[in-house]
């Protein structure tokens, strides 16, 4: 394990010592982490979002209570901390994340937990090697994902058959999507760059913009306005403001059969949200009700692209995922590929530059044959002498 000396104690025990931050849920915890802290986690198969968080929040070591990847499928989140520097024990169990109180000063040494000088938990450190090793075994499980996948899928589609084939079910919007590209927006790992990429397609072909959660607060930081947004009535965590609700032309609150959808809480800040009841994830529900109304085309940013990717972060959602992806067929492109795809619209400078291009390259015939010859004889004439 690496040890930070910045991190020290004054009496130079080795270790890494910081403020503890308990919480089950890593990108829960995350937004609680500052600078130096160490993060307890109790988070099995840490997928890449959530380790992302954790690695912005600046924490410099995190402590799992279970397996950072426990062999059933290559997750990704442990990769991001390692590369990241940031340090890692896994494994210290149930018992050993009770003893440790959110708040306290702990040191952090080959995987021991001290608080002052008692001993409260003890794990595994796990560094870049042993993760990449375990990822590598890790891949030989996908094959039973795969079978999974198949089962999940056909119980997926026996429930929401009428909406995936017929479109029953979906919310009518007041935002018209026909004719129009649509652009949906998840919190997904690379979102922010692909969202910079895409730049010049948002501010020359103004698509409707679909935010999916809490994302939608960052696009109006950078200055977009969702048309729609779309909630998760299961997750409350990943709301964005009331600015942001109010602001948009639509807000649709995914929730699941028979559950409630939480619409009252909206109606009192004065939203009237559409409910749309579906086991779908909010990010299937999103790219569904642009694909119901008719969208030109369906542009995913901070979508999940490879199989990895989907067990990683959708594990619950996969079967959703697949078929959504299968019902949008090749209307759906992903954002990495617009910059390929699209090279901006044709502005009237261009067509001056290609008409002086064209000019140039005509004088330039001309005035190699007689006539030309000619007529550069007497422009000669006419020029006065200097």
């Amino acid at each position: 394990m690496r040890l930070s000396s910045r991190q020290r104690t004054e009496t130079d025990l080795p270790g890494v010592v910081g403020t503890v931050r308990v919480g089950r849920r890593a990108d829960l915890l995350a937004p609680r982490l500052r600078p130096g802290d160490i993060a307890v986690i109790d988070h099995t198969d840490l997928d890449r979002e959530s380790a992302r968080a954790l690695a912005d929040s600046g924490a410099v070591l995190v402590v799992n209570a279970q397996p950072m990847i426990s062999g059933r499928f290559p997750n990704l989140g442990p990769e991001v901390l390692a590369r990241a520097g940031i340090d890692l024990v896994d494994g210290i169990g149930a018992d050993g994340f009770a003893a440790i109180a959110d708040g306290r000063q702990v040191r952090v040494h080959e995987g021991r937990v001290h608080v002052g000088e008692a001993e409260r938990a003890a794990g595994r450190v796990v560094d870049l090697a042993t993760v990449e090793a375990e990822m590598e075994a890790a891949r030989t499980g996908l094959v039973t994902q795969l079978e999974s996948l198949t089962r999940t899928s056909t119980e997926f589609l026996r429930r929401e058959q009428d909406l995936l084939l017929h479109g029953k079910g979906l919310p009518v919007t007041a935002t018209r999507f026909a004719d129009r590209s649509a652009v949906v927006v998840v919190a997904g790992p690379e979102h922010e760059a692909e969202l910079r990429s895409i730049k010049p397609y948002l501010k020359e072909q103004e698509p409707v913009l679909v935010a999916v959660g809490r994302v939608a607060d960052r696009l109006r930081e950078r200055g977009y306005r969702p048309d729609v947004v779309v909630l998760d009535a299961d997750d409350d965590a990943d709301r964005p403001s009331a600015a942001v609700l109010k602001a948009a032309r639509d807000v649709v609150v995914r929730t699941g059969p028979g559950r409630p959808s939480g619409a009252e809480g909206l109606e009192r800040m004065g939203v009237r949200p559409l409910v749309f009841e579906t086991s779908a994830t909010a990010e299937d529900a999103a790219l569904l009700i642009a694909d119901a109304g008719d969208a030109k085309v369906v542009i995913g940013v901070g979508l999940h692209a490879s199989l990895e990717e989907f067990l990683d972060r959708q594990r619950g959602g996969l079967a959703s995922t697949y078929l959504t992806r299968l019902r949008l067929g090749s209307r759906l492109v992903d954002a990495a590929a617009v910059p390929r795809l699209y090279s901006g619209r044709v502005r009237p400078h261009h067509l001056l530059l290609v008409m002086l291009a064209g000019f140039v390259a005509l004088a330039a015939s001309v005035s190699v044959t007689p006539v030309g010859q000619d007529w550069l004889d007497q422009l000669a004439d006419l020029l006065p002498l200097v």
